[in-house]
Formats: C-alpha cells, structure tokens, sequence
C-alpha cells in the first residue's frame, strides 16, 4: 500500500485567503510560507491564486536568453521573473489560476526523492479531475495532461520537514501569447514529441471556483489562515529585495 501524500499525524491543512495582484509577492508568497513552516510557525496550507497581469517566471536554474523572448517582454511591458522552486519557464496571466501548497513529508519518505512526491501529489489531483469527467493523467515529470496535451506544470522546493508543490492550472489563458515571450524548452518531456506551444497546451475550460472546488477534494482543508501585518511587511519586504531585482531576476 503506498504511502500516505501528507504525513500521519498531522494537522488539519488550512486554506490561506491571501493573493497579491502584484507578481513578485505572490512568488515572495511561496518561498515565505514554506520558510514559515519549516521553522514550526506554520503547518500545511494551500492558496490559489491568480495574476490579473501577463508575466513570464522562470525556475530556480532558468536561462532566460534560452527559455525566454525578453525583447518582445520588454516591449510589451511583460517582466519575467524567477521562483524560488525548479521546473520550467512559463506565462502567467488572467485565466491561469495557480495553487499552492505546504506539505510534510510523510513517514519513509525521503526528502531527497522528488519523483515519489510528484507522483503521490498529482495521482492525488488527477483522480479528483477524473471523478468530474476529465481524464487527466499525470505524464513524468511534472504535469497533468487532457488527452496528451498538457494543461498543468508542476514544481517544488523542498526543505528538511516541508515541501513546496505548486503548480498551474490553465482554465482560460490567452495561449497565443506563449509563443511570443517563451522559447521551444531547450528540455521538454518525451510525450510532447517536439510540439509547438499551441499543440502541446490545452485550457480545461472551467470556471475558478469549479478548478478551485477540484484541488480542495484532493486536498480538503479544515480551517483558515490569514498573514498577519509582521508577516505582510515580511512578504514585502522579499517581494521587493529579492523577486524584484535583477540579481536574482537575471542571474542566469
């Protein structure tokens, strides 16, 4: 029997009422909650959320000259940015809606063996959007696919006692717009043999709160949680010294 996503004896997972509508704190978001958690002020949480403005982030290691258009970015007033998890480049935008979430490592799990937790979170997610009619599928390394397109990226930070799993999920996305601030991944996996963008993405075409209803049966959460003004100036603070400069932005 395999073993449990989240670890046996832990709290209730909280959903967190919190979005940005300014990108680099909802990136500063991710990496400050996990911090939180992994210094026992803060357990498991999950937070949807969703950019009202276009912008291209890339993962921890990303090339931007290899993964990114950034003369066309540029003129459109587009910034790319960088997280704090791995995986690779893409748009966010109106109709991407993202989810979040903290976890603990079960009991015998390694923290080091990504691909088991990749595959218990989103065997988990891709049951819950089978049981409403849409065959989802989880395809290595990270994603989860409609009928072999992809409407789904998946990435994680990890620390000794939490993880980060966050992903998208694209509900109503303008995809046209892809191809002009992304490059072909200089990595793709081997199911999308070489697509281009328009031919490898699908939106499900559902409403936020029905996606959103979809990652809470997977994930059900008993309680809420709220940052507080310490922790605002906190999520400010890195928004601001760390996701908005070029040293971290541009430093690969």
């Amino acid at each position: 029997m395999p073993l449990p996503v989240r670890a046996a004896n832990a709290d209730p997972m909280e959903l967190i009422n919190y979005f940005s509508d300014i990108p680099e704190e909802n990136i500063a978001f991710d990496e400050f909650i996990l911090e939180k958690a992994e210094a026992g002020d803060a357990g498991e949480t999950l937070r949807f959320w969703e950019s009202p403005e276009y912008f291209v982030v890339m993962g921890r290691s990303g090339k931007l000259r290899e993964e990114c258009v950034p003369v066309n970015s540029g003129r459109e007033g587009v910034r790319v940015l960088r997280r704090c998890s791995g995986g690779g480049t893409v748009l966010q935008g109106p109709g991407c809606v993202n989810y979040s979430m903290i976890l603990e490592y079960p009991p015998g799990e390694s923290r080091t063996d990504i691909t088991v937790s990749y595959d218990r979170v989103l065997g988990r997610v891709a049951e819950a959007f089978r049981a409403h009619g849409m065959n989802a599928e989880v395809l290595p390394l990270s994603d989860l696919a409609l009928n072999g397109r992809k409407f789904s990226g998946n990435a994680q930070a990890r620390k000794r006692r939490y993880f980060l799993h966050h992903g998208t999920l694209l509900l109503d996305l303008d995809l046209c717009r892809i191809a002009k601030h992304l490059k072909h991944p200089p990595k793709e996996p081997e199911y999308r043999v070489g697509r281009e963008h328009l031919d490898f993405l699908v939106n499900l075409s559902i409403s936020r709160t029905e996606a959103e209803d979809i990652i809470l049966e997977a994930f059900p959460c008993e309680g809420s949680w709220r940052p507080s003004a310490d922790d605002m100036r906190r999520i400010k603070d890195l928004a601001r010294g760390k996701y908005s400069s070029e040293e971290w932005n541009g430093c690969f």
